[in-house]
């Protein structure tokens, strides 16, 4: 799900994937992304890093740990609760994050993987 305001409506599993990475660090529009995440061992981060990104959460640790000991990038800011997921992307512009589609309402956008 992203916050209204981003255009994208349909991600490519690969655009996915740099974008939770932290490769991918601006939407077409040039808006600067905002990754939201929750903790590595959260069941919705496990499913969500191995059913849609295709990797294991440690493996995005690990490439976020690179990042951000390397400087050359920062790590997605980490929430705790799915009211707080939901709050943070529709209130950030340019935001990106996961949410079991229960907790989804229309203050948020949903993305469509292909």
């Amino acid at each position: 799900m992203t916050n209204t305001g981003v255009n994208e409506k349909v991600l490519s599993v690969n655009s996915l994937r740099s974008i939770f990475s932290m490769h991918l660090k601006t939407w077409s529009d040039g808006t600067k992304i905002r990754v939201f995440v929750f903790s590595d061992d959260d069941q919705l981060h496990q499913n969500f890093s191995k059913e849609k990104l295709n990797v294991f959460p440690y493996q995005l640790r690990s490439t976020w740990d690179r990042l951000v000991y390397s400087g050359t990038g920062q790590a997605p800011i980490k929430v705790n609760s799915a009211e707080e997921m939901l709050a943070k992307v529709a209130s950030t512009p340019g935001a990106i994050g996961y949410l079991w589609r229960a907790n989804i309402n229309e203050n948020v956008n949903v993305l469509e993987i292909k």
